[in-house]
Order: C-alpha cells, then sequence, then structure tokens
C-alpha cells in the first residue's frame, strides 16, 4: 500500500513536470522573446493548465482555514464563510501560474518549436492528446501503483528470507 502511494506521489509528480513543461531540454532559450511566450501560452491553454492549476487555490485557502479551525473548532461557520469569499478572491491569480507556465515553455522551446507545437495541439490528433492524456496517465499511475504493490511484496520476502539466514526472525 506504502508503495502504492509512493509511486502514485512519484508519477503524478513527474505528470505535473511534464504538463507544465518544467523539464529542461538541451536548447533552452534564456530570455525568450514575447512572441514565444504568447505562442507558449496558447499552448499552455489548448492543454488546459488553467483548469490543472484552479484547485490550487482552493487547497491552499483549506488548508489555511483548517489550521485556524485546530485553534477553535466553534469558528467553523465563520471561517467557511471566509474561505468561500477567499476562494473567490484568489480565483484569478491563476493566471500567474498560466503565465509562468506559459514562459517555461519558452524557455525550453525555441520560436520555431513552439509553432510546431502548437500547429500539434491545434490538430484533430493534438486536441485528443488534451482529451485523453489524463486518462492515460490515470491508467499509468494505476498501473505503477499495482506494479509497485507487486514488487514491494517480493521484496518483502526476500528481505525476511535473507534476514531469516540472518537468524533474524520477521
Amino acid at each position: 500500500m506504502i508503495a502504492r502511494l509512493c509511486m502514485r506521489y512519484a508519477l503524478l509528480g513527474l505528470v505535473a513536470l511534464g504538463i507544465t513543461g518544467i523539464t529542461r531540454p538541451a536548447a533552452a532559450a534564456a530570455n525568450p522573446s514575447q512572441a514565444s511566450i504568447l505562442i507558449a501560452k496558447q499552448i499552455v491553454e489548448l492543454k488546459g493548465v488553467t483548469a490543472m492549476y484552479a484547485p490550487l487555490v482552493r487547497g491552499v485557502v483549506e488548508k489555511v482555514k483548517n489550521q485556524f479551525m485546530q485553534t477553535n473548532f466553534m469558528w467553523g461557520k465563520d471561517l467557511n464563510e471566509i474561505a468561500a469569499n477567499l476562494e473567490k478572491d484568489y480565483a484569478p491569480r491563476v493566471s500567474q501560474l498560466v503565465d509562468a507556465a506559459a514562459r517555461i515553455y519558452a524557455e525550453h522551446f525555441s520560436e520555431a518549436e513552439l509553432k510546431e507545437l502548437l500547429v500539434f495541439y491545434q490538430s484533430p490528433t493534438g486536441r485528443k492528446m488534451v482529451v485523453e492524456e489524463p486518462k492515460i496517465l490515470d491508467d499509468s499511475m494505476n498501473h505503477a501503483g499495482q506494479w509497485g504493490d507487486t514488487l514491494s511484496e517480493e521484496v518483502i520476502v526476500k528481505m525476511r528470507a535473507e534476514m531469516k539466514k540472518r537468524g533474524h526472525d520477521i
């Protein structure tokens, strides 16, 4: 179970890096042009990065609300109302993450490469990729979790056997 959870978080982290384009290819532009950034922004918008980042605001607000709830659970009604208002107030800040993701893409790809990516994501296959990729990633994470569970069981058996050889019965 723990192995599955660890594998899931590791794969989720890799997925997030891939979706936002944080992994750095060999040829990166240190100071991308404004045109590159605008093309990259179209790409990240087509890939649905805004929807991916939107829950972050709610998560941060909920985390802070829950910290205050530990102080006094009787504040629940007020904290829930304040949290709902703060979510609305901070929702537009997601655009900062979208802009940052666009800049990161533009730092990793040349303008010509960004244009090629944009054409791809506007194509029927690219649009299908945007729809299917989350499902593929979810299936991959589930498979990786099952694989991790199986490997964990094998490691437990081997470790117990080796420890038994050394006089330890675990």
